[in-house]
């Protein structure tokens, strides 16, 4: 059975500077540095390295003039001097992957954009969401918990993700959750996300949705992510809670959800324990118990930990 260290330990997996400075160092490594000015904006792995030297050695191809790749300072730099050339830069490397089938991560193609900003908040780039590990950026999105007061104490909606699905398939999610795409702000992801994840209707969410902050953590992939394990991908959520009454039922809308089930918090503690959850939805779940009073410090002996650990600082710059 997974303490809830365990659970944090899961997800938040690439070693931290401050608490495990040699492991980190022996983990950058084996990195480069994407950067733009004398900003770091991810970690690029070496099976990443490998393919743009590949694309560097190749002279005639149109790739390798969309990134310079610097083997003494160990960076990489993306080509352009706009957004939209920045942007047209990745576009081109993340096809190249995909066409060439190099890497499975990007055999999923999306068709969705995230942002990468700079330490000013300004979008430097967008990028391919399938790609984005590959780059080791900051990505964003929406988790939301819907939840009922009942007699009987709290209880959660609490969805399957359908089986078939190419990311966790079958694992336990939170109510709603979504990744922020380009022009969309946290709120309108929410919204959008909520009526085609859960049907629930655009008023009730605008309306009695609370912001409750952020869960962050720096996540090594795993193959049950879909692809390759091995990349690195640092995530801020953004938190919501919603409190609804019991004739408010989520109904499965667009597929990506097998089932929904109302649970009380022993079913849930239950779930985490067995490792049930989707590696970031558990974290979602414990900032949940931690605000409702659920996990306090007469009952989790490491509860500073898991508190702190549920908001990693990244060393890049975020929105």
């Amino acid at each position: 059975m997974k303490s809830y260290l365990d659970l944090i330990n899961e997800c938040d997996s690439f070693p931290s500077q401050v608490t495990h400075p040699q492991n980190y160092q022996a983990r950058l490594e084996d990195c480069y540095k994407l950067m733009h000015v004398d900003k770091p904006l991810g970690y690029i792995t070496t099976p990443v390295i490998n393919s743009l030297q590949h694309f560097k050695e190749a002279s005639t191809d149109t790739v390798g003039r969309c990134f310079q790749l610097d083997y003494q300072s160990h960076t990489v730099r993306i080509s352009g001097s706009t957004i939209d050339e920045r942007s047209k830069s990745v576009a081109t490397i993340s096809e190249a992957w995909r066409d060439s089938g190099r890497f499975k991560t990007v055999s999923k193609w999306r068709n969705e954009l995230y942002s990468v900003y700079d330490s000013d908040q300004k979008i430097l780039f967008n990028v391919e969401r399938a790609a984005s590990p590959l780059f080791g950026v900051v990505t964003y999105g929406v988790h939301m918990t819907a939840f009922v007061r009942t007699t009987d104490g709290i209880k959660i909606w609490v969805p399957r993700r359908a089986r078939e699905k190419h990311t966790y398939g079958g694992m336990l999610d939170n109510t709603v959750a979504g990744g922020i795409s380009v022009g969309e702000g946290p709120l309108e992801t929410l919204v959008r996300e909520a009526e085609e994840e859960a049907s629930f209707p655009e008023d009730l969410v605008r309306e009695h949705a609370k912001a409750c902050g952020t869960v962050s953590y720096f996540y090594v992939r795993e193959e049950r992510a879909g692809g390759e394990a091995g990349y690195l991908q640092p995530e801020c959520q953004y938190v919501y809670d919603l409190e609804v009454g019991e004739e408010v039922v989520p109904e499965v809308n667009d597929g990506e959800v097998e089932e929904f089930r109302l649970w009380d918090i022993g079913m849930i503690k239950e779930a985490l324990a067995k490792g049930e959850f989707k590696p970031n939805c558990a974290l979602v779940m414990l900032d949940f118990f931690i605000r409702h009073g659920i996990l306090t410090p007469e009952n989790e002996a490491d509860y500073i930990e898991v508190v702190a650990r549920l908001h990693r600082r990244f060393e890049f710059p975020t929105a």
